[in-house]
């Protein structure tokens, strides 16, 4: 799954652009309004409509609910069974996608670690997403309470695998990560998933401009105990941090705010494991699978 590049500018924001949390597509969702009106009108159920548009019924589900793009094919046969009324070929010209696959309070961050030239994240209660296997990863999505339907699973874990591959195609952005041990200890899956994703966090963590500090079980207690957070700062100097909780984030851009975060997470890097020592404990872990 893609998502559209980033102006030269959407680096440069006010804080009041950064602080408003955008929702989803609004023109996703008033399609998806449209199509169940049409569907409902010609007295057609969402599982039978799917097998007259050759998807399923989640598929038509997360269309109407303005949660997936729809395609080509869908919009003509979508046309064809609704009466050929012409609306729904009208309305597709609009459509706009949103940043399918993450959550709303997500996507202004999202946007912003496409031009950030530096990233930094601690992490307390899972292994950060840019470092999770697809298995781990999987895990977690199947974990979520509502479960999600098999369609959205597969665009979280899209997305998921997408935005890993910055690792790869900015070689020269520093990556940092301080992730405490225990994260790396919780079980999931069967034991070769558990190496799988040890081996998975090693490779990604191996290149020069990303760095893995781990916060030992033995640590006393540390600078960043308010929760998880992540840092960035654009090309212009800007920093922004976020945090995230049940449900909720929020993007940070309050200049007094950030820079005490980043203060916090400053003296956090002189109280984890050094990158040696971190890659050492992890290649234990594995070895005691």
């Amino acid at each position: 799954m893609t998502h559209g590049g980033a102006s030269e500018n959407d680096d440069d924001l006010t804080a009041c652009e950064v602080e408003r949390e955008p929702d989803p597509s609004d023109s996703l969702r008033t399609f998806g309004a449209v199509v169940q009106a049409l569907r409902e009108h010609a007295g057609l159920g969402r599982e039978e409509f799917g097998r007259q548009v050759q998807f399923s019924k989640h598929t038509v589900e997360s269309v109407e609910l303005g949660r997936r793009m729809p395609d080509d094919s869908f919009v003509e046969r979508a046309e064809e069974a609704t009466g050929n009324t012409g609306a729904l070929r009208k309305a597709a010209k609009y459509l706009t996608r949103g940043e399918a696959g993450l959550a709303a309070w997500f996507r202004r961050w999202a946007k912003l670690e496409k031009v950030a030239v530096s990233l930094s994240t601690y992490e307390c209660r899972l292994v950060p997403g840019l470092l999770q296997s697809e298995g781990y990863a999987r895990a977690v999505f199947e974990g979520t309470v509502p479960v999600a339907p098999d369609d959205q699973l597969e665009e979280f874990m899209a997305t998921r695998m997408e935005r890993q591959r910055m690792l790869f195609e900015r070689p020269t952005t520093p990556f940092h990560f301080i992730v405490e041990e225990h994260v790396f200890r919780r079980k999931f899956g069967e034991t070769a998933q558990m190496r799988e994703l040890l081996d998975h966090v090693l490779e990604l963590s191996a290149p020069r401009n990303v760095t893995l500090q781990i916060v030992p079980l033995e640590a006393e207690l540390h600078a960043c105990l308010d929760g998880p957070v992540r840092l960035l700062e654009t090309s212009k100097g800007q920093r922004f941090a976020y945090s995230e909780g049940q449900q909720n984030g929020r993007l940070i851009s309050d200049a007094k705010e950030v820079r005490l975060l980043y203060q916090r997470y400053d003296t956090l890097r002189s109280q984890a494991l050094n990158p040696t020592l971190s890659r050492g404990l992890l290649e234990q872990l594995r070895g005691e699978l």
